[in-house]
């Protein structure tokens, strides 16, 4: 018996995962989440052996959730299934501790096989991600990757926050509009739970960034309290 979590905001499609699994008797559903904050949550009530895991939710991501589940209970695999196809995201989930990742366009048929091989320690690709998973995990270091929930820009954005440059700076470095710049920031803050940039700071020099010695930063690094858009 697979005991399983599932994860998704829309409840028309969770219904409809519950009955895929309903008629299986090796699939026992032991819970249903509609946030990443309840499925962190549930893994500590429900003990489930494999997590299907949506990525865009509501509250936390769908990757945040991941890292989270998969750094409290390591023997917990957690299959993402999502709608979100772009390399960052992909990329993002597997390094939060996704063993899985499939499209929500997979078949049934799929999804059971994939759960199947996930809670049997095997990790597992839709045909339309793979390649490229491999492909790019192939170019990576072998230090982990800080701050999963982030996508490559912001964590290149955050950096240049960690070292004191304010959005303007940061827009004339990256070669990006200041507007953009804003949105970044404020995606950043939404992603880790921070209402401000001081806090955003230390979350950065936590994962061990800002810490190089390149940037030239304006002055002396005195974060304020600063909302996204100033």
């Amino acid at each position: 018996m697979i005991k399983v979590l599932v994860v998704e905001d829309h409840p028309v499609f969770a219904e409809g995962l519950v009955a895929l699994f309903h008629d299986l008797p090796e699939v026992e559903v032991v819970g249903v989440a509609a946030t990443g904050e309840a499925a962190v949550d549930l893994v500590e009530q429900a003990a489930p052996q494999v997590v299907l895991m949506d990525l865009h939710l509501p509250g936390i991501s769908g990757v945040e959730a991941t890292s989270r589940i998969t750094g409290r209970h390591p023997e917990v695999a957690v299959l993402a299934l999502t709608m979100l196809s772009d390399d960052e995201t992909v990329l993002a989930a597997i390094r939060a501790g996704a063993r899985g990742y499939l499209l929500k366009e997979a078949t049934g048929a799929d999804i059971v096989r994939s759960l199947e091989a996930v809670a049997a320690g095997q990790v597992v690709f839709g045909a339309s991600t793979g390649e490229r998973v491999l492909a790019a995990l192939s170019t990576q270091p072998g230090r982990p990757r800080p701050l999963p929930e982030l996508t490559d820009r912001e964590l290149e954005v955050l950096d240049l926050v960690a070292v004191g440059l304010n959005n303007q700076a940061i827009a004339r470095r990256l070669v990006l509009s200041e507007k953009t710049v804003r949105n970044h920031v404020s995606n950043i803050f939404a992603k880790l739970h921070v209402s401000d940039r001081s806090t955003a700071v230390a979350r950065a020099r936590d994962a061990g960034l800002g810490t190089r010695g390149d940037h030239t930063a304006p002055g002396p690094f005195r974060p304020q309290s600063e909302k996204p858009g100033s």
